[in-house]
């Protein structure tokens, strides 16, 4: 119900696909509303980022959320992959946010230099469902480098960076050494306190479910079976009393906290099956 009543369209349509046999053509539809004639997206794809020029934050939601269909066969895609040649730094990366949005409403964390440097998160973000798709593209084989070098060199202050080269490492297809660098990079992870291990500590915080949103990522390993069943039972109990869940980042704009409660609930009820704590 609060999908139906409170969702964008978009994230109707995928609720529908995942939950209730709709149609997938219908998401891919959506889907192109947020497309721009350069071959990335932008329009507010990511709730946080109301530019409508290209960025590769948007770009990365549409991959997700093609993958999430097994539409990475889609030429949505080889078109994006064409922006995001135009927008790659030297080393391979990709800058979080361009230039461009500066002229347009934004989450306060969106800032940007002229020149921006590359960044492990949004990379990785771009990267890692294209891998996990079995895509095959040049531009990807320079951004898996880059993410490789960047994941050794991680120095354990930003979440983002740690939760996104995590999700490079859980799809990208070498899996021998993604699994070793897992293992070598998961104490640190912990040590680092970048992830809640307790699902009721305040503020903004990444949990293990954020890390691994699926029990089938090679990340699964990182977390005990008591930690995970401690997450899904705190996810379990989040929903609020209109059927949605919230998240823990600064909600800045009303229509931004109502878009982002829609995509965070499918996430969440997708978690929640996934791990087999829906009927």
């Amino acid at each position: 119900e609060f999908v139906w009543l409170s969702a964008r369209l978009l994230d109707r349509h995928r609720f529908a696909h995942l939950f209730r046999d709709g149609d997938a053509d219908a998401v891919v539809e959506a889907l192109l509303a947020y497309r721009n004639s350069d071959g990335g997206f932008g329009n507010a794809l990511e709730p946080d980022l109301r530019a409508p020029v290209s960025q590769p934050g948007a770009t990365a939601i549409a991959f997700e959320a093609l993958a999430e269909l097994g539409r990475l066969d889609d030429p949505m895609v080889g078109n994006a992959l064409g922006y995001l040649e135009t927008i790659t730094n030297p080393d391979g990366g990709v800058p979080f946010v361009l230039p461009s949005a500066r002229e347009y409403p934004r989450a306060p964390w969106w800032q940007t230099d002229d020149d921006p440097p590359s960044s492990l998160l949004m990379t990785g973000y771009l990267a890692a469902p294209l891998h996990g798709g079995g895509v095959e593209h040049p531009w990807l084989e320079r951004a898996s480098k880059y993410c490789w070098d960047a994941t050794e060199a991680l120095d354990y202050t930003s979440a983002y960076d740690a939760r996104f080269a995590v999700a490079y490492l859980d799809h990208v297809s070498d899996a021998k050494l993604a699994e070793s660098t897992l293992e070598r990079i998961g104490p640190r992870l912990l040590e680092s306190g970048l992830v809640a291990l307790d699902p009721d500590e305040p503020g903004e915080i990444h949990t293990p479910l954020d890390f691994t949103p699926n029990p089938e990522l090679r990340s699964r390993a990182l977390w005990s079976d008591e930690v995970i069943d401690r997450h899904l039972d705190a996810l379990a109990t989040g929903q609020h009393a209109d059927g949605g869940w919230t998240f823990t980042w600064k909600a800045w704009a009303p229509m931004v906290e109502c878009e982002w409660r829609g995509v965070v609930t499918v996430r969440a009820v997708t978690i929640l099956r996934d791990y087999g704590r829906l009927a």
